[in-house]
Parts: C-alpha cells; sequence; structure tokens
C-alpha cells in the first residue's frame, strides 16, 4: 500500500482534490452529497457513485497524508 501512495505525487492530488472533489463550485458538489447522506436522502445509485466519485480525492490525499506521517 505504502509503494501505491509513494507513486502518487502531491500535485496530482491537490488538483484532483480542486477540480474534481469541488466541481461544480458553486456550491461544492461534495458538499450536497454530504448534507444528502446525513439527511438520509442517499437513494439512488448514481447519488452514491456521484458521492465516492468527488470524495476520492479527498479520501486518497488524507490517506497519503497519512501514509507520510508515518514513515
Amino acid at each position: 500500500m505504502g509503494e501505491f501512495f509513494s507513486k502518487i505525487s502531491w500535485g496530482f492530488l491537490i488538483i484532483a482534490c480542486l477540480t474534481l472533489g469541488l466541481a461544480p463550485f458553486a456550491p461544492p458538489h461534495l458538499w450536497e452529497k454530504l448534507q444528502m447522506l446525513s439527511k438520509g436522502q442517499l437513494i439512488r445509485p448514481i447519488d452514491w457513485f456521484d458521492l465516492f466519485l468527488h470524495a476520492a480525492p479527498w479520501m486518497l490525499l488524507m490517506l497519503k497524508s497519512i501514509y507520510s506521517l508515518k514513515r
């Protein structure tokens, strides 16, 4: 797993978070999906896929940060 995170560059992850992770930008789509999740409104499979798609760059960034701090 550590090899995987070491191959991903910080710049790529930051750009992915700022583009895919926040798009569309007003308001951020990820924020809307998280609000839907907290209200129990994520019912359709496309909503779950959309949440995963927009959250994936942020999760990778957090995991790479944790991995880097442990080394």
